[in-house]
């Protein structure tokens, strides 16, 4: 996942950076509304975040150019807090607002739940997609009727295995992080030891993977989080 933030404060930028590689996004950055247009054109961003005011052309502006070419989630960020800021922030094709200074885990919170608003496909594409089978190697995935098989043999799967083998599989390649996994699998409001993710993991290698020691699809990014290995074309 990657995302764009752009702000004129250099100190702000670098911390809001830190945090959300911790959570393992990929981040570019950038300092002026300018950049933030010739950035968000020529990237492909998951999501991207604003400063209202900046060089060359403010946020409002850079807002509307962006909202030109791509759909991105924009979150802004600004000093003031009044209604009317906000409305002409949303008007502009802002998704978020947010005032400074703020707690950086709102502005994590909010990223993930634009992320996951935006991962949403519209209803018709979304029924056709997920009536689809899944596969990777020898792990294939019935979405129907939940069922899970590895070399054409079924296999038992909870329904939170079966959630989280099946999130991952529509999305090969991609590294989510143990929060990203709590928030899109067991919801946000989920308030357990974030270490199921791990004991999870760990069960759906034993019953899937031919070798759990050695996985060969579910994979670990260390110090980052778990992914499904893309096969190539």
């Amino acid at each position: 996942m990657k995302i764009l933030v752009v702000d004129d404060e250099k100190l702000l930028v670098k911390g809001i950076r830190f945090n959300l590689q911790n959570e393992g996004y990929q981040v570019e950055t950038g300092s002026d509304g300018e950049e933030a247009v010739e950035l968000a054109r020529s990237g492909d961003f998951d999501l991207i975040i604003l400063d209202l005011m900046m060089p060359k052309i403010d946020g409002l502006q850079a807002c509307m150019k962006i909202r030109e070419f791509s759909n991105v989630p924009i979150i802004m960020l600004t000093a003031r807090s009044e209604d009317a800021d906000k409305i002409i922030g949303f008007e502009c094709g802002a998704d978020d607002y947010i005032t400074k200074p703020f707690n950086i885990l709102e502005l994590k919170a909010r990223v993930r739940a634009l992320i996951r608003r935006a991962s949403m496909v519209p209803p018709a594409k979304a029924r056709e997609e997920a009536e689809a089978p899944l596969q990777v190697g020898h792990i294939r995935l019935d979405p129907v009727g939940r069922a899970a098989y590895r070399e054409d043999t079924p296999v038992e799967l909870t329904a939170k295995e079966y959630d989280l083998i099946e999130l991952l599989m529509k999305n090969p390649g991609r590294v989510f992080s143990r929060e990203n996994l709590l928030d899109l699998v067991w919801g946000y409001d989920y308030q357990g030891d974030i270490r199921t993710v791990d004991v999870h993991i760990r069960r759906i290698r034993e019953k899937l993977e031919k070798k759990p020691a050695a996985p060969e699809y579910i994979l670990t990014k260390w110090g980052v989080g778990y992914y499904l290995k893309a096969e190539k074309a």
